[in-house]
């Protein structure tokens, strides 16, 4: 890939202030892109900020609540004022419920997920789409779960559907707009070491990763550049797809 594949492109990444978000963030400004690091934790966005400053990269903070429409607009606005446009967003913000078997679960606790998962990734593909459409084009990566897939963790099945209709919502949008010049896929990661893995209560991480074909847990940095590969040119021909980079999880 070239090196400066990104140049003069705008970036926009929610969830940008940890683990794969923080990775593509990191990732898109090496490779010469501006980028805009969304995150309702300021200090942790602002600290992704200052990593690609101290790199001589340029990025911006923009507060977001995923779960707010206003929120969301205020981002593509904001990235709009400060860039000229928006080439490319990865819709990454998500979170887990405390592992709860469906019978024992809160009410509350589906419109929390989902809010957060599924529907915050409708309004960011609405008003991306939006401007995308103005500007001549563009690319959208989600971020799914192999839970999306294949949930084999009892006491997950929010997260576990919801990253279902992140794949689902990824499919129909790119049905609809591939033609009008934005590529939207998903990204599709397995077992990775991010605090909302590590934190996840699953099993021992050391049992998690034995039980992978490749050995081991993924590293944000190697979804991130499984991001970065389907923003990028190479993957031209790529639209509608849940790529899926799980270290082998869904072949056992």
């Amino acid at each position: 890939m070239d090196p400066q594949e990104f140049r003069n492109k705008a970036v926009i990444v929610t969830g940008g202030g940890s683990g794969i978000g923080k990775a593509a963030a990191l990732a898109f400004s090496r490779l010469g892109a501006s980028v805009v690091v969304a995150n309702r934790n300021r200090e942790a966005g602002e600290r992704t900020v200052g990593e690609i400053r101290g790199r001589e990269g340029i990025a911006e903070f923009q507060r977001t609540d995923v779960t707010s429409s206003t929120d969301i607009q205020s981002l593509v606005r904001f990235a709009i004022g400060r860039f000229g446009r928006i080439d490319i967003a990865f819709n990454n913000a998500a979170c887990q419920e405390e592992r709860t078997l469906i019978a024992d679960q809160e009410d509350r606790m589906f419109d929390h997920i989902f809010h957060t998962n599924a529907r915050s990734v409708f309004f960011c593909m609405k008003y991306e789409i939006r401007a995308m459409l103005e500007s001549g084009g563009g690319v959208i990566i989600n971020n799914a779960s192999v839970s999306g897939i294949r949930n084999s963790n009892p006491g997950l099945s929010l997260y576990s559907a919801s990253k279902s209709a992140v794949i689902s919502l990824t499919k129909s949008a790119a049905m609809e707009y591939t033609r009008k010049g934005i590529r939207i896929n998903a990204i599709v990661p397995g077992r990775v070491e991010t605090p909302m893995m590590l934190g996840s209560r699953i099993a021992d991480m050391s049992a998690v990763a034995e039980g992978l074909p490749i050995g081991r847990l993924g590293r944000p940095g190697e979804i991130a550049q499984a991001v970065v590969w389907l923003a990028s040119g190479d993957a031209s021909f790529i639209a509608g797809h849940a790529l899926v980079t799980d270290g082998g999880f869904l072949s056992t």
